[in-house]
């Protein structure tokens, strides 16, 4: 049967809208398991300026109102404490090549300590010549220290692959009526013997979250059992800084999902309104979801600049590690 859903959730806070679309079953005979779903999530706020682009003379889109529902799942281990960042700061220039985990790993630190000495720097785009302020490790811990925002994590869990190793996810959820940005999270598997076997610090596709919705984190594992549990502890979560972001808003969002339910391609429209400043970067995340809401898949997509007024189209597909895609969520973010 094709299926179609058709539907939207929308909430303003300060300048963030959200909004979701989905249609509902069709009555006529096709190949099974071909789907196609509408979804869409809006984020907004103020940034930076950019050059020009071609501007396309079209409104957004009215929509209606519906909400993906994504439930608590029982296998999560949450780690309460969080690692605290130390007093003493030195200062790095990011190189060609670098990442967050590498200069860690040359400093001799704590990936935490690195990313909770640097709130304002979003660890999956680092670019060369950036400052990032490097803590000592010799300094004992600071009297004040930066505690992360509650950030509800209501799901977890692992999927293995082919090639011996698993893509893990954690479902984080802003209940908060402001955005969240700098984001990541510990995600450490234990084996059926509940031992610790690997770890690493997960990130967001996008740097922030929006009011009233979520986003995964993830991290790959090479060479781990197929059988493992995800232990999640958040490492650094602060209120968004409305002046970094543009009130960008998605349009035209559409997902279609092969056969089988493993590739959606995606595909819409980002625009930016009339009495917005302009863009130097836009992103856009697809967030893929089976039929129970557990997440099976995210991918970011990277644009450019953008005018106020203007539009700027993408294209480009999400896959799970899985099972079956049943939902796609857009989540955009300009700066």
């Amino acid at each position: 049967m094709t299926r179609w859903m058709i539907g939207a959730f929308a909430a303003v806070a300060a300048a963030v809208a959200v909004c979701l679309l989905s249609l509902g079953p069709a009555a006529a005979e096709a190949k099974p398991k071909r789907k196609l779903l509408l979804f869409s999530l809006l984020l907004s706020a103020c940034g930076t300026p950019a050059a020009p682009i071609d501007t396309i003379d079209a409104p957004p889109q009215p929509s209606l109102t519906v909400a993906l529902a994504h439930t608590p799942t029982p296998n999560i281990l949450v780690i309460i404490e969080t690692p605290q960042p130390t007093a003493t700061l030195q200062i790095y220039i990011v190189e060609s090549g670098d990442t967050i985990s590498e200069i860690a790993e040359k400093l001799k630190i704590p990936q935490a300590d690195l990313i909770a000495a640097n709130p304002d720097v979003n660890p999956n785009a680092l670019t060369i010549g950036q400052t990032l302020f490097i803590p000592d490790p010799s300094a004992p811990p600071a009297a004040a220290t930066l505690t992360p925002m509650p950030v509800p994590i209501t799901q977890a869990d692992c999927h293995p692959t082919a090639d011996s190793g698993n893509w893990c996810f954690a479902l984080l959820q802003n209940n908060t009526a402001n955005m969240l940005e700098n984001i990541s999270a510990q995600i450490t598997l234990l084996d059926e013997n509940n031992q610790a076997i690997a770890q690493q610090t997960a990130y967001l596709p996008l740097d922030v979250i929006a009011p009233h919705s979520a986003l995964p984190v993830y991290a790959f594992f090479p060479n781990t059992p197929a059988h493992v549990e995800p232990q999640i502890q958040l490492l650094s979560a602060m209120p968004g800084n409305a002046s970094r972001y543009l009130p960008a808003v998605l349009n035209h969002t559409v997902a279609q999902i092969d056969w089988g339910g493993k590739f959606a391609r995606v595909s819409g429209q980002v625009y930016l309104p009339p009495q917005a400043a302009a863009a130097a970067q836009v992103w856009v995340a697809a967030v893929a979801y089976d039929k129970n809401g557990t997440v099976i898949g995210a991918r970011r997509w990277e644009g450019g600049a953008i005018q106020p007024g203007s539009w700027l189209e993408f294209d480009f597909s999400v896959s799970s590690v899985g099972g079956e895609i049943e939902a796609v969520e857009f989540a955009v973010q300009a700066r």
